[in-house]
C-alpha cells in the first residue's frame, strides 16, 4: 500500500520535515557524482562496530555513533529515497505539528538511534553497514498512530492486477504496516536483516509510540477538522 495524502491540515509550515527531506534529496543526489566519496563505507552504520575492539581502538565509540546519526540522511537507490520521502511527507507534518520545530527534530533524531540500536542487538551486531531514514520514519509513524487515530489515509492499493485508491483509517494502515514489520522482521532474528532492518522499522515505531507523549503539546483549543477527500469523475 502507497499512502497518497491524509485528510487532516497543518496548522503550521513543517520546516524540520521539508529539511529532513531536502537534506536526504541532496546526499543521495551529492552521493551519485562521479568524484563523490565513499560515502557508504564511512558514514553508514555498522553494528559490529559498536562491539569490536579493533573498530574501537581505532576510530573510538563516538564515532560510531555519530554514524548513526549520519546513516539517517543516506539512501542505498533512487526507490528507497522515495518511499521513505513519501512516508515522510504524508505523516510528517502532523506530527511536527503537535509537537514544535525543535521537538520533532529531537524526537526524530531519538527514534532514528533507538531503531538502529535495536537492529544492531536483534542482529547481534552484524557487521553488514545499514542506512536509510526508515527507522527515524517508524517513530514518526508511530506518534501518527497515537495523535491522530481518526484520520484517514487516501492510499493507492493493489488489486489483482490492477491499483486502486481507497480511504483508509490510519489506524488499520499504520497498524498493517506495523504487523508486516513483525511477520517480516521475526524471519529475520539473529541475521542481518536481508536487506531490509526490519527491526529497526519495530524498534522506531515502538519508540515514537511510547515517547511521543513526551513530545506532543497539548492544545487547549480542539484539534483541527479532518478536511473532506473527495474525487470528482468527468
Amino acid at each position: 500500500m502507497i499512502p497518497l495524502r491524509d485528510n487532516i491540515p497543518s496548522s503550521t509550515v513543517p520546516y524540520v520535515n521539508y529539511a529532513i527531506i531536502v537534506t536526504c534529496a541532496i546526499v543521495y543526489l551529492a552521493w551519485q557524482l562521479p568524484d563523490a566519496p565513499n560515502l557508504h563505507a564511512d558514514f553508514a552504520f555498522n553494528p559490529s562496530h559498536l562491539v569490536s575492539r579493533d573498530a574501537l581502538a581505532t576510530q573510538g565509540a563516538g564515532p560510531t555513533l555519530l554514524t548513526i546519526l549520519t546513516s539517517m540522511f543516506m539512501h542505498g537507490g533512487f526507490l528507497h529515497l522515495g518511499f521513505n520521502m513519501l512516508f515522510l511527507w504524508v505523516f510528517g507534518d502532523n506530527v511536527e505539528d503537535r509537537m514544535g520545530h525543535l521537538r520533532y527534530l529531537i524526537f526524530y533524531l531519538l527514534c532514528g538511534t533507538i531503531a538502529a540500536l535495536t537492529h544492531a542487538l536483534v542482529s547481534v551486531f552484524a557487521s553488514v553497514p545499514v542506512l536509510g531514514a526508515s527507522g527515524a520514519i517508524a517513530g514518526v509513524l508511530g506518534a501518527y498512530f497515537v495523535l491522530f487515530r481518526g484520520a484517514s489515509i487516501r492510499t493507492l492499493v493493489p488489486f489483482i492486477f490492477l491499483w486502486t485508491i481507497m480511504d483508509i483509517p490510519a489506524v488499520v494502515f499504520l497498524g498493517l504496516w506495523f504487523i508486516l514489520q513483525l511477520f517480516s522482521g521475526f524471519g529475520t532474528i539473529g541475521g542481518a536483516g536481508g536487506g531490509v532492518a526490519f527491526w529497526a522499522h519495530i524498534g522506531g515505531f515502538l519508540a515514537g509510540w511510547l515517547l511521543v507523549r513526551r513530545f506532543a503539546v497539548v492544545r487547549r483549543n480542539a484539534p483541527p477538522r479532518p478536511r473532506v477527500i473527495d474525487i470528482r469523475y468527468d
